[in-house]
């Protein structure tokens, strides 16, 4: 029974490869599995057994490409073991023949037994590649040139005439003739190496082994022992893990700024904190750079203390000097046990009044650059505050969230036109902004992406994010949330990250 080879996808490629010497080898999708048998029937068998395990894993029939000594073919092997040939135009089995060896004979001159030296000196015609087959008869009876007996001279017997032909300009010096022996080329001398070649000599691999793929389908394949490659996603999101997980020479600074309350300012620092301490091992702290009273502290797990920004600003001193070291620094922030960042709060004290100054920002800013390599800060609702403004004096990379209230998006532009007015610095930090575009419900995606379109040409990048309830009220944990949001926030960490 046969199979129209249309009805079987194409998906994945499997060729089955049996040898005479016992070898043989199941390749899919470019990756080999190489199986050793006494004899080409248990080779056999045990191809098509790899072949019918993954006819099982996917349900469905494959295609499956035979190459062996009696031919090659195709087939369609079931999930229950049944194989097909596939019909086919021409026929589908081929036998393998043995290329011909051809040998073309050197020319033979054509003498006579009386002719002289001085006659066999002289220069001859050229030998024309393809001679008639009667000139390749006659010459096979023909003595060698150095048989023949030297006499007095004798007139040269006529040659046989070829078939006319266009005459061909031979140039003098390459013309043959029969007293110069041909001299041999000299073969080419190999330059010396250099110390300049040796040092542009490497025997290093320079295509790198991609890891075999993890996620989906590819995935399962791989865990089973078939090594497939991974998917476009699956790379996008390994590009994505890389440059969230760089270490930049020197301390980096993100300010998350919107005029507007209720942004997404507080989910966006602690989300971007815990990405960039995930996949780049910690070092980083979430600062909530409000003047008096944020929400940082209220969304975020609390330490075996109380202490805010106050605190630290009281021992800067101690914090800075040459004997300090990183373990004083639990006395002031609260670290994130499953996101791996620190967070520094800002004051909360109700009965408190202290609005946190430039100078002291530049203090607090001088004490975090020390101990660590990243520096996430959430602020306040107002740009003409002297500590927002000394925040972003300090930022080396702006990032505006916003969600898809219409009020929100009007806010994050008037930021971002604020801040392209106010200098040169806060210029170049708004056209290379990253926004954020967080999903207020869950139908918002249309809204989402007009928003998005909006900005575009304003900005370097606009990332949106799905809808997650585990962002609008409670501790905001990375696990909590779901496969598609944590992707989303991963790629808007590693558009933060291209600007750094």
């Amino acid at each position: 029974m046969t199979i129209n080879q249309v009805e079987v996808p194409a998906f994945p490629n499997v060729k089955a490869i049996v040898r005479a010497n016992g070898t043989g080898e199941v390749v899919i999708s470019g990756n080999s599995r190489p199986i050793d048998a006494p004899d080409e029937t248990t080779l056999r068998r045990e191809a098509m057994n790899i072949v019918i395990d993954l006819a099982g894993v996917l349900s469905r029939p494959i295609r499956v490409y035979t190459e062996g000594p009696e031919g090659d073919g195709e087939l369609v092997v079931h999930p229950d073991g049944n194989i097909e040939e596939i019909a086919a135009e021409t026929k589908g089995r081929r036998r393998r023949a043995e290329t011909p060896v051809t040998t073309t004979a050197p020319p033979v001159i054509h003498v006579d037994d009386t002719v002289s030296e001085d006659t066999i000196k002289r220069p001859l015609p050229p030998i024309e590649p393809a001679a008639a087959p009667a000139q390749e008869a006659t010459s096979a009876s023909v003595p060698p040139i150095s048989s023949v007996p030297r006499s007095t001279p004798a007139p040269i017997a006529q040659e046989p005439q070829a078939p006319a032909q266009a005459p061909q300009a031979v140039s003098p010096d390459t013309a043959p003739t029969a007293a110069a022996p041909s001299t041999p080329a000299a073969a080419p001398t190999p330059e010396p190496l250099t110390r300049r070649s040796l040092k542009d000599t490497s025997f290093l691999v320079s295509d790198p082994v991609v890891q075999p793929a993890t996620r989906g389908f590819r995935g399962a394949m791989s865990r089973m022992g078939l090594r497939m490659s991974p998917s476009e996603s699956e790379m996008a999101e390994r590009a994505d893990i890389h440059a969230v997980s760089q270490h930049w020479p020197g301390p980096r600074t993100i300010a998350v700024v919107n005029r507007k309350g209720g942004a997404n300012k507080t989910p966006t620092v602690a989300a971007l904190a815990a990405v960039f301490a995930r996949y780049g091992g910690g070092g980083v702290l979430a600062w909530d750079n409000n003047e008096n009273q944020g929400t940082l502290g209220w969304r975020t797990e609390q330490g075996p203390h109380t202490s805010s920004v106050l605190d630290l600003l009281r021992d800067k001193e101690q914090l800075l000097s040459p004997t300090a070291h990183n373990a004083l620094l639990a006395h002031y922030v609260h670290h994130q046990t499953e996101d791996k960042y620190d967070v520094l709060r800002s004051d909360e004290n109700d009965e408190g009044d202290h609005e946190i100054s430039a100078d002291e920002v530049d203090a607090v800013h001088t004490v975090a650059a020390k101990y660590y390599r990243m520096i996430v800060m959430d602020s306040g609702n107002t740009a003409r505050a002297a500590n927002w403004r000394a925040m972003i004096g300090h930022t080396n990379q702006l990032v505006i969230p916003t969600t898809t209230m219409e009020d929100r998006a009007e806010a994050a532009k008037l930021t971002l036109q604020t801040l392209a007015a106010r200098d040169e610095h806060s210029a170049q930090l708004a056209e290379n902004a990253v926004v954020i575009i967080s999903q207020w419900k869950a139908e918002d995606g249309d809204e989402a992406r007009r928003i998005a379109d909006g900005f575009a040409p304003l900005v370097r990048r606009v990332v949106t994010v799905p809808y997650d309830q585990a962002l609008k009220a409670g501790r905001i944990r990375h696990t909590a949330l779901k496969p598609a949001t944590q992707r989303a926030w991963l790629a808007a960490a590693a558009a933060v990250a291209q600007g750094l």
